[in-house]
Protein backbone atom coordinates (compact mmCIF):
# COMPACT_ATOMS: atom_id res chain seq x y z
CA UNK A 1 0.00 0.00 0.00
CA UNK A 2 2.26 2.76 -1.15
CA UNK A 3 1.45 6.09 0.73
CA UNK A 4 0.48 4.52 3.75
CA UNK A 5 2.49 5.25 6.83
CA UNK A 6 2.20 3.19 10.42
CA UNK A 7 3.38 4.99 13.03
CA UNK A 8 3.10 3.34 16.83
CA UNK A 9 1.40 5.58 19.43
CA UNK A 10 1.85 4.81 23.09
CA UNK A 11 -1.32 4.48 25.02
CA UNK A 12 -1.63 6.93 27.38
CA UNK A 13 -2.55 6.07 30.73
CA UNK A 14 -2.61 7.17 34.19
CA UNK A 15 0.59 7.11 36.80
CA UNK A 16 -0.18 7.22 40.80
CA UNK A 17 1.77 6.61 43.78
CA UNK A 18 0.71 4.57 46.91
CA UNK A 19 2.07 5.93 49.67
CA UNK A 20 3.25 4.07 52.67
CA UNK A 21 0.41 4.27 55.16
CA UNK A 22 -2.30 3.47 52.04
CA UNK A 23 0.00 0.56 50.90
CA UNK A 24 0.23 -0.58 55.00
CA UNK A 25 -3.68 -0.44 54.97
CA UNK A 26 -3.74 -2.62 51.57
CA UNK A 27 -0.97 -5.04 53.02
CA UNK A 28 -3.10 -5.41 56.15
CA UNK A 29 -5.98 -6.82 54.22
CA UNK A 30 -4.22 -9.15 52.20
CA UNK A 31 -2.56 -10.44 55.47
CA UNK A 32 0.81 -8.88 55.01
CA UNK A 33 2.55 -7.65 57.97
CA UNK A 34 6.28 -5.95 58.05
CA UNK A 35 8.87 -7.95 60.21
CA UNK A 36 10.76 -5.95 62.97
CA UNK A 37 13.92 -5.88 60.46
CA UNK A 38 12.17 -4.28 57.97
CA UNK A 39 10.52 -1.60 59.60
CA UNK A 40 14.12 -1.00 61.47
CA UNK A 41 15.16 -0.53 57.90
CA UNK A 42 12.58 1.73 56.38
CA UNK A 43 13.03 3.82 59.80
CA UNK A 44 17.03 3.98 59.01
CA UNK A 45 16.84 4.75 55.78
CA UNK A 46 14.36 7.68 56.38
CA UNK A 47 16.55 8.89 58.66
CA UNK A 48 19.25 9.22 56.59
CA UNK A 49 17.67 10.91 53.67
CA UNK A 50 18.50 7.33 51.03
CA UNK A 51 17.14 7.82 47.54
CA UNK A 52 14.97 4.96 46.06
CA UNK A 53 17.95 3.34 44.41
CA UNK A 54 19.78 3.62 47.90
CA UNK A 55 16.74 2.19 49.64
CA UNK A 56 16.47 -0.57 47.06
CA UNK A 57 19.95 -1.90 47.26
CA UNK A 58 19.85 -1.71 50.81
CA UNK A 59 16.82 -4.42 50.39
CA UNK A 60 18.95 -6.32 48.21
CA UNK A 61 21.58 -6.35 50.59
CA UNK A 62 19.56 -7.60 53.61
CA UNK A 63 18.31 -10.32 51.10
CA UNK A 64 21.51 -11.70 49.46
CA UNK A 65 22.66 -14.92 50.41
CA UNK A 66 26.28 -15.05 50.19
Amino acid sequence: MAGLKITSKKTPYARFVLGRERISKISAVEGIELSGAMKKRISDSDQKGLSAEARREAIIRAHRKD
